[in-house]
């Protein structure tokens, strides 16, 4: 039986929400096709038949989490910076995503791969991230800026992450949270 065109990707779809949040925890390199499959509930030949390659896979999966990522960074144009830059410390520089890297951002959990990855995958990377940049400099006024609040952010979750109590944890990402509202202020 065929199936029509957009059930192949959704199907895509699915395995790259299934295996996101695997990856995300266990990191790219340390998870091989097989547990991939497995978490996504298919065949390794399956997994094939939508991804080229692992790398493929990586790819792919990074393009989906960043453009997430952008989304939730531009945030609901209807609230002041000051609400939506609350919202977005509350929900990012939390405990809950310090405690569950698969169901966070991608970003914290998989950078330093990012960072040794083939130039295919640096250059999604690369692309993607440009994009969540300039979403977020339209809000912010300045893509320094957004570059600057972004690295803020991830570099304290990976920062608490590293942390081995939750107290130096919390300290962590409370100084980031009394920082960031004084970076991203305007003058009035």
């Amino acid at each position: 039986m065929r199936y029509p065109a957009e059930h192949k990707q959704q199907k895509r779809q699915d395995l790259l929400r299934a295996s996101g949040a695997l990856i995300k925890e266990g990191g790219f390199s340390a998870t091989g096709i097989d547990a991939i499959a497995q978490a996504a509930g298919v065949t390794s030949g399956a997994m094939y038949s939508h991804f080229s390659s692992k790398s493929d896979l990586f790819k792919a999966l990074l393009e989906r989490e960043l453009q997430h990522s952008t989304e939730l960074w531009a945030g609901k144009l209807e609230q002041s910076l000051e609400q939506w830059l609350a919202y977005v410390m509350d929900h990012y520089l939390s405990l809950d995503h310090v405690k569950h890297p698969g169901t966070g951002c991608v970003l914290p959990a998989l950078g330093a791969e990012i960072g040794r990855a083939d130039p295919s995958v640096k250059a999604v990377f690369a692309h993607e991230l440009q994009k969540g940049i300039d979403s977020l400099s339209e809000r912010l006024g300045s893509p320094q800026l957004a570059t600057a609040v972004i690295s803020q952010m991830v570099g304290a979750l990976v920062l608490a992450r590293a942390m081995p109590t939750r107290q130096a944890q919390l300290a962590v990402l409370d100084a980031s949270k009394a920082v960031l509202p004084t970076l991203v202020a305007r003058p009035k």
